[in-house]
């Protein structure tokens, strides 16, 4: 059974408190996603750990469940004082 966008941006949510996340359903079969994850608690690391943030905030779920995701992530932009 696929998994549905809300149930992967709360899993994200979960494990990220500070994230923004966006779910698009690529294909319409609830197996193909596309996420945009943008963080503060992103800046200052490596592209591969904030992913490694995303998919370990999905419990294994890649591949199985959730067979797709086009993963983005990104940090907020900066505010200057």
């Amino acid at each position: 059974m696929p998994m549905a966008a809300d149930d992967i941006a709360e899993m994200i949510r979960g494990a990220i408190p500070d994230a923004t996340v966006e779910i698009t359903d690529l294909a319409g079969d609830g197996d193909h996603y596309a996420a945009r994850v943008v963080a503060e608690s992103f800046r200052g690391q490596s592209r591969v750990i904030q992913q490694r943030r995303v998919y370990d905030a999905l419990g294994g779920r890649m591949g199985g469940v959730l067979h797709a995701l086009q993963l983005t992530t990104a940090v907020p932009p900066s505010t200057g004082a």
